[in-house]
This record gives C-alpha cells, sequence and structure tokens, in this order.
C-alpha cells in the first residue's frame, strides 16, 4: 500500500478539535516540525498531547502551546518553557508529569495492546498516592489533582499499576522512509518517535528521505510500516532546518588555541604534552 500523502496539510486534514496526539523528539531532536506547523495554519485546537516535553526555543509545539491551541499535556519534562509554565500556573493548561521511563513504557504497551503493566517507579511518591496538581484555579490552589493508583507487591517489592497510552493521532519524524511506512530513525532522533508511533491509532510520519519499497534493508528498519497509515517527504530545505538547543563548544581561543595559531607542529607539540600528562597519572 502506497501510504505517501502529497502535503502536510492533507495528511492532518482529520485531526480535529481535541483529538489527542502523541508526538515524537526529545528537545530539538527528531520533532515532527511540519506537521505541527500544518496543524497550527489549519487553526485546530484544545488538543490532548502526549510528548516528552512541550516545545523548545519556540518551535515544535511551543508553537501550538503558545497559540493557546493545546489544553492538555502528559509528559515528563517542562524545562525552560516559560510560556508552558505560566499557562501551567494561571489554571490554562492541564499536566500531567510522569516519570520518564514510565512514560516511554506506557506509550510502548499503549501500541502492543498491553492495557496496563506494574512498574515501581514512583511507589512512595504522589505518583502513586495521587495528590499531584494536574490544573490549578489561577489563584496558588489545585483546581484538580491526580488520582491514587493500586500498589501491589510482588516478591516482597511493591509496583504501581501503570496504564498504557493510546492516542487519536501520531506525529513523528524520520531520518528515512519508504512508501509502504517503514522507517529508520537517525541517531539521537530515535528517541520517543517509535513510541509515539506505536500509540497512535492513525500515525503520521515526516520523512526526509522517501525511497522506495526495497530501499531500505529489513534489518535496519526501525520501526515496522504496519503502525505507520500516512507519510510525507520533505523538501530538502525541510530536511535540513534543524536547530541547535544549547550551544556548549566553548569558542576555539577560549581553550587556548585560535585558528591563526594553529600549525601542526604546535599541534603535535600539544599532542606530546597530552601524553606526558597521561603517563604521569598512571604511574
Amino acid at each position: 500500500m502506497d501510504k505517501v500523502v502529497a502535503t502536510a496539510l492533507e495528511a492532518v486534514a482529520d485531526v480535529g478539535d481535541g483529538s489527542s496526539l502523541a508526538v515524537g523528539g526529545f528537545g530539538l531532536s527528531g520533532v515532527p516540525n511540519v506537521l505541527i506547523q500544518a496543524l497550527y495554519e489549519r487553526g485546530v485546537s484544545g488538543l490532548a498531547v502526549v510528548s516528552n516535553n512541550c516545545g523548545a526555543m519556540e518551535s515544535g509545539l511551543a508553537v501550538l502551546l503558545a497559540a493557546g491551541r493545546i489544553a492538555r499535556v502528559t509528559g515528563s519534562y517542562i524545562g525552560a518553557n516559560k510560556e508552558f509554565a505560566r499557562q501551567y500556573l494561571s489554571g490554562e493548561l492541564e499536566v500531567e508529569m510522569i516519570p520518564q521511563g514510565t512514560l516511554a513504557e506506557r506509550l510502548r504497551a499503549g501500541g502492543a495492546g498491553i492495557p496496563a503493566f506494574y512498574t515501581p517507579a514512583g511507589v512512595g511518591t504522589q505518583v502513586a498516592d495521587g495528590g499531584l496538581p494536574w490544573r490549578y484555579d489561577g489563584s496558588g490552589g489545585v483546581a484538580l489533582a491526580s488520582p491514587p493508583k493500586e500498589i501491589r507487591e510482588f516478591d516482597g517489592t511493591e509496583y504501581v499499576l501503570e496504564r498504557g497510552i493510546r492516542t487519536d493521532f501520531a506525529l513523528v519524524r524520520a531520518a528515512r522512509g519508504d512508501r509502504h511506512g517503514n522507517l529508520v530513525f537517525a541517531k539521537s532522533a530515535r528517541n520517543f518517535n517509535p513510541l509515539a508511533a506505536m500509540a497512535g491509532r492513525i500515525t503520521i510520519a515526516e520523512v526526509e528521505e522517501l525511497v522506495e519499497p526495497g530501499g531500505i534493508d529489513p534489518d535496519a528498519v526501525h520501526l515496522p510500516g504496519i503502525f505507520v497509515q500516512r507519510v510525507v517527504a520533505l523538501t530538502p530545505e525541510q530536511a535540513a532546518d534543524k536547530g541547535v538547543e544549547r550551544r556548549t563548544v566553548a569558542p576555539r581561543a577560549a581553550r587556548g588555541t585560535s585558528r591563526s595559531s594553529w600549525s601542526p607542529r604546535t599541534a603535535s607539540s600539544a599532542r606530546g604534552r597530552t601524553r606526558t600528562r597521561t603517563r604521569s597519572i598512571r604511574i
């Protein structure tokens, strides 16, 4: 079955107000920005989003969040998203915070047809006991709190019951994909993307490189096409549009080496000093 759809707008045409979405990505890595932008252009609102975080640096889900299109977020990380915090504390946004590993397993379980599972993560905390603020009333009070969860003991250890997650739609981004929906994710972009794709009843994938069936070695497939219903091929410009959340590499001059002073001799000398220090440490 050829699952390729001509445009992102066409691919998300049936995502309506109040739909639930599982969205891949972690920070700026592997975020389906083109599909998210298409939802923004369609004006869809009241969305219930399941994602590790809700966008960063005014990109990804932050586009929908800033426009007031998201009503509920199920995730594990807020980060430095000030608009997220503002909407949450003002009572505009309902938020269910989940331990990151539990969120990943809830998505995987939902996609695998497992209704619930037991995990030790969260036992003895409000995650299991209830009372986490899901929604504030805008005046500092809690309007809606999380309910307590079932606790059961196995072999002397307590576990909390967590339910699998299923959503109406899933949006993911892959490095390569074929017309049958088989996907390959590049390095760190293979984060929540496969899990989100499994959890969606209708999964839409934007792919940086579209290949014909057979163009991906079966052993290299990260997500089988059975989990994907629609594929959108990105343009070269869209595929290359990748941001950097935080630049942590110091300027060359700050490390004591400038571009103008470098030479093979100085580099060799520096390597020699490094080796000498290493030998002295080992002795």
